[in-house]
């Protein structure tokens, strides 16, 4: 049997790297005895973190689903990534879940991951509570963390809990909602006993519970009128208010605790059920379209895929919220973005890398399957062929590349299969080649995401790579206009081969790329030679004279030339057209071509000088500021070739709050000093261009 909608909880455990997201949840897990020891993110014992690439780096880079049971509820509990190169798991997540647990360091307090993913998940209208981690290190305090996530967030971040004791010796917790303390003595699961509320405490935590049952009484009028007439109000009344405001988004609880020593665990795993809501409680989900998603049993079954696991035994595992009626295993649905049908086989109930069995996933429920065949993180299945369409948050551009080359010959086709794998697992992963250079490009969100996508080729599919900076695209054009004779004759005893051509070359605008022009007259070339001559200028084009690169905006005019009855032949006149080509470039003053990107630079109103001061220094050209939100968007033109690292640089000026995009914009002639530079690599480099 399925759980009712009205007895799950979907809750995403998210928050800035480092803040004990894992430990968090490993605590959560072994408290509601869902497992037998407590692990540890430093020795990989985790179920999180289960991994070989997360226990070698001590850091979560996937998404892991864990269910268990608490209070006679089923929570689905998913631990993301805080590392924000590894963001689509963390907004996948937010994505199908109803709640989310925003985990804070006690000693760092609101952090650049913190404030960002919280402005994602008030986009998705996901209710939220926060729990102060790591209270028992040295310069820890939950108030000045307190005031740093208001400071942040608004008014409406208010204490549920405070802490007894602080840093080494903090021991328990005061719940001012109850005004009860408890101690917490070793790891164990019984290690919670209730006690008197310290007096050092008592007046500071009725003056926390006076600030919490403001906010609780807001919820609804008739409470809050009961309230300023001085009316007791009752816990049972205190809770409803509470779990109103949280779903409402009008509250947002602040819980502490120190998940390494499951102090305080008990306490959030009765805030997960108490104060975050169920899906029923949510309700109806509206689609594009004014289609609707109810969470009802009695409806057709829709689920959303929100996560593809690339396994290389098991092949595709994806992980699915079930939004209304029953999926069941052994049936078949469809997929709505192919409309084909997916028989889907034995269900999954994923306990980090272990899987345990499910004859079924009711409304609301998350669970997984694997084995099917088109179907990926992004898609719709339904009984029926609906049109019911979800989508996943936008996701970052991808922004530092690589060239990549296959370490063994011959790898190539396993190195692209393994890519094209994990992308299905990761959608911020780019893999393409490039048309220009040739060469195979993989590009993630920073040098560590690409790192670990090698690692994962390696580990999982065996495809070992060699990572260097990828080629910028340069380009060549010529400045002025010029004339030449290409003319080929060769005699070896029989026939001959003849052809002769004379053409002018002139630059075109930007864009024009290439205009042949047929000017001959009076049949001096014949008509069946003049094709020949124009593919023999285009593949000369392809490697210019000044440094190699493909030739652009050239307009080619063929006006004269001269045939041989017997002697001339297509590939005379071929050869003819190359040598008039490359002749007149070099006296048509050849210039070299660089790539201009757009780049989107976000950064807090504090770096906005620096990353100007920077854009500048890679000879950019700021078009110009906008605010959004508390971020300022910087918009500049800027030459490909200087922004190749500058995903690192831009982190450590702005403390890792910038993000960027780049699109590109047009072609522009690199400055002489910088050509000469250019040139003098590629023949240090033997650049593969000229081959």
């Amino acid at each position: 049997m399925h759980e009712g909608a009205g007895r799950i909880r979907n809750v995403a455990l998210v928050g800035h790297r480092g803040s004990g997201k894992t430990s968090t949840s490993e605590a959560l897990l072994y408290q509601a005895g869902a497992i037998n020891r407590l692990g540890s993110v430093a020795d990989g014992t985790t179920v999180s973190d289960s991994a070989v690439d997360e226990k070698a780096r001590s850091m979560s880079i996937a998404a892991s689903l864990s269910s268990f049971r608490w209070q006679d509820r089923k929570i689905n509990l998913v631990d993301t990534p805080g590392e924000s190169s590894f963001l689509a798991d963390t907004l996948a997540a937010l994505r199908v879940c109803e709640g989310a647990v925003f985990v804070v360091n006690g000693v760092m307090g609101v952090e650049v991951g913190t404030e960002r993913l919280w402005q994602r998940a008030d986009e998705l209208g996901i209710a939220r509570l926060l729990f102060v981690n790591m209270l028992d290190r040295e310069r820890a305090d939950f108030f000045r963390a307190l005031d740093s996530l208001k400071a942040a967030f608004g008014p409406h971040v208010v204490a549920t809990e405070i802490p007894i004791g602080t840093e080494h010796d903090v021991r328990g917790v005061v719940d001012l909602i109850d005004m009860k303390a408890y101690e917490y003595d070793g790891d164990g699961r019984d290690n919670c006993r209730e006690i008197d509320i310290p007096d050092e405490l008592v007046a500071q935590a009725e003056e926390y519970r006076e600030k919490l049952m403001d906010e609780v009484c807001e919820v609804s009028d008739e409470l809050m009128e009961r309230y300023l007439e001085g009316e007791e109000i009752l816990h049972e009344e205190a809770v409803t208010s509470l779990k109103a405001g949280v779903t409402a988004g009008r509250i947002f609880p602040v819980t502490c605790g120190v998940a390494t020593r499951n102090l305080g665990t008990n306490r959030l795993l009765d805030a997960l059920v108490e104060d975050l809501p169920s899906p029923e409680m949510v309700g109806e989900v509206s689609l594009e379209g004014g289609l609707t998603l109810a969470p009802e049993e009695d409806r057709d079954a829709v689920a959303f895929v929100f996560k593809t696991l690339a396994d290389p035994f098991a092949g595709r595992v994806n992980l699915f919220r079930v939004y209304q009626g029953v999926v069941r295993s052994d049936s078949q649905l469809v997929n709505c973005r192919v409309h084909h049908k997916e028989r889907l086989g034995q269900l999954i109930v994923p306990q980090g890398s272990d899987r345990e069995h499910a004859d079924e996933f009711g409304p609301g429920d998350i669970g997984a399957v694997a084995k099917l065949k088109e179907t990926h993180a992004g898609d719709v299945l339904a009984a029926g062929d609906g049109s019911f369409a979800l989508r996943l948050p936008d996701l970052p551009a991808p922004v530092m590349a690589f060239a990549i080359e296959p370490k063994a010959k011959g790898d190539e086709e396993k190195v692209g299969t393994a890519l094209r794998r994990l992308q299905e697992e990761d959608p911020t992963i780019d893999f393409h080649r490039d048309p220009q250079t040739g060469e195979q490009i993989v590009a993630g969100l920073s040098q560590i995401h690409v790192e670990v996508i090698v690692e994962r080729m390696r580990e999982r599919f065996g495809a070992e790579v060699e990572l260097h900076p990828p080629r910028v695209p340069y380009q060549e054009t010529i400045q002025g206009s010029a004339k030449a004779q290409g003319r080929y004759k060769k005699q070896t005893g029989g026939r001959g081969q003849f052809g002769d051509c004379h053409i002018e070359l002139e630059p075109m605008a930007e864009g024009g790329d290439f205009e042949f022009v047929n000017a001959i007259k009076g049949g001096v070339i014949p008509s069946g030679f003049i094709p020949a001559v124009e593919k023999g200028i285009q593949e000369a084009m392809a490697h210019g004279t000044v440094a190699g690169y493909p030739v652009k905006n050239v307009r080619v005019r063929l006006y004269d030339g001269s045939y041989h009855t017997v002697d001339s032949s297509e590939m005379a006149f071929k050869i003819a057209g190359s040598m008039a080509f490359k002749q007149a470039m070099e006296k048509a003053s050849p210039a070299l071509l660089e790539p201009i990107m757009t780049a989107t630079v976000s950064v807090p109103e504090d770096s906005v000088g620096d990353v100007i001061g920077d854009l500048n220094s890679r000879r950019g050209r700021p078009l110009g500021m906008e605010p959004r939100g508390s971020m300022t968007e910087v918009k500049a033109e800027v030459p490909m070739a200087e922004m190749l690292s500058y995903a690192p640089d831009l982190r450590a000026i702005t403390g890792g709050r910038g993000e960027y995009r780049m699109e590109f914009a047009r072609y522009e002639q690199v400055p002489a000093h910088l050509a000469e530079k250019v040139v003098a690599q590629v023949v240090e480099d033997g650049d593969s261009v000229r081959a």
